[in-house]
């Protein structure tokens, strides 16, 4: 049998190579969910070490969402292997280029129009990985986020929704991908450098423009009204010279009951938003029986694109624990995490730029999936990016998520250190309540996967001695 695989052709060695790694990789992640469904289904009292900060109900209440989403994941997850196993098996990457060559044709578009026929290419492959996705993600929104109170959707809006992102994503992707092909195209041999520097600049005019121009699209931005809030979240950016110019609430409720809170802009032009689910005294969520503001029959008209929720529970931190969020959201930019994710993913972008430099002429690649004559440069970044360099990035993810961890440990002391100690305590407790988080974890499915620390955790470094 080794002697069978080692005189395969190199191309066929790299083939299986991938489709091997990539299974391997799938029954790592499955064994790594069945241990943590295990906690789910086996855990099934508060521990005695969370008698205090949750309630019996609370518990089992996140139990079964976890243990719905955990169950979800598993067969969609196996869903995604064997549908990129078949289109791999069954030569679905070349059948799809020369589909998008055939429709190129047709307008006068020949072979040599290699950027036309990959933004077909890339067209088609987005709008089948939307189709087959569709399913998965309705069932997700309407089946258990549904059931479990989180869903605040229609069909008729989620549609909608999903259109609207498709078509942006559409008039972003295709524009900067034949300006990246282009540079990669002219740019000669050191085409690589290029390359990454376009990528940058794009990076940051997305991060720039997207709360401006591209979120509204989707979601109302209000100014935060005047008011205590708003003073205290001013006085404490002043404080550690955060230059904050604007604060926003988020209409987060129309999608989701679930909650957060972030900061973005560059240089002296720094911005908050708020979801309105995280603020106690905005959240809709919590008004009994009344309707907000522009819905009821004249939302009914244009199309029910939000369901009134009957009151519940309390949702959303009061005004001092928001304050305390915003205190370990700024430890973030305090201690430089974002700067640094910014520097680490720039580094990580040139490396990967630079080794596509050196493999993008290597033929048995094209080969190895099925393209013998051709060998376009958006399939070589398809091939290089997210098959060969598979190992690389299944690597550098986990060491991301432990840098994460770390990152928020160090936000949780700077808010402390702000004497917000005892108030981000109870906002991690309201938050993990209000968003069924389950706070007993399988200590490898966390090491693996969580880009935050457990609850219990973050609250017994918020409880322990301070340290520097």
């Amino acid at each position: 049998m080794l002697l069978e695989i080692l005189a395969l052709p190199v191309e066929d060695k790299i083939f299986y190579a991938v489709l091997v790694f990539s299974w391997t990789v799938y029954i790592w992640e499955a064994y790594l969910a069945y241990r943590q469904r295990k906690i789910y289904s086996t855990t099934t009292h508060v521990p005695t070490e969370l008698g205090k900060i949750m309630d019996s109900e609370t518990f089992e209440k996140s139990r079964l969402y976890q243990l719905d989403k955990s169950n979800f994941g598993f067969w969609s997850g196996l869903y995604s292997e064997a549908e990129g196993t078949l289109i791999l098996l069954l030569g679905g990457i070349p059948f799809l280029w020369k589909v998008s060559g055939i429709l190129t044709a047709r307008f006068g578009f020949g072979p040599e129009y290699e950027i036309s026929q990959s933004l077909v290419f890339l067209m088609l492959a987005t709008l089948f990985s939307a189709l087959t996705g569709l399913p998965w993600s309705l069932y997700s929104t309407f089946v258990i986020e549904e059931k479990h109170g989180f869903n605040q959707q229609t069909v008729g809006f989620f549609l909608k929704d999903a259109l609207k992102k498709f078509a942006v994503t559409q008039c972003i992707l295709l524009p900067v991908t034949s300006l990246l092909l282009y540079i990669i195209k002219i740019g000669g041999d050191y085409f690589f450098i290029y390359a990454w520097l376009f990528t940058l600049i794009v990076s940051l005019i997305l991060v720039t423009i997207y709360a401006d121009y591209i979120a509204p699209l989707f979601d109302k931005f209000t100014p935060l009204p005047d008011g205590e809030l708003k003073s205290e979240i001013e006085s404490m950016s002043k404080s550690i010279y955060f230059p904050l110019t604007k604060i926003y609430v988020v209409e987060g409720s129309k999608r989701s009951s679930h909650s957060n809170a972030y900061f973005y802009g560059f240089f002296k032009n720094k911005r908050i938003v708020l979801f309105d689910t995280l603020l106690e005294d905005y959240s809709p969520l919590n008004k009994s029986g009344e309707k907000e503001p522009g819905t009821g029959e004249e939302n009914e008209a244009a199309g029910n694109e939000s369901k009134p929720k009957p009151k519940n529970k309390k949702q959303g931190c009061s005004n001092p624990e928001v304050l305390a969020v915003l205190g370990h959201e700024l430890g973030h930019w305090k201690l430089g995490h974002t700067v640094k994710n910014i520097v680490i993913s720039q580094m990580n972008s040139f490396l990967c730029f630079f080794l596509f430099a050196v493999l993008i002429g290597r033929k048995e690649l094209f080969m190895a999936f099925g393209f013998h004559d051709t060998q376009p440069t958006l399939i070589g970044l398809m091939i290089i990016f997210q098959f060969i360099f598979s190992p690389y990035n299944e690597l550098l993810s986990f060491c991301l998520t432990v840098l994460s961890r770390r990152f928020e440990f160090q936000a949780d002391a700077f808010a402390r250190n702000m004497g917000r100690s005892s108030e981000l305590y109870s906002a991690l407790i309201k938050l993990n309540k209000d968003n069924l988080g389950f706070p007993v974890a399988d200590w490898l499915f966390s090491m693996w996967h969580y880009s935050h620390p457990p609850l219990l955790e973050r609250l017994r470094a918020l409880t322990g001695p301070k340290q520097d």
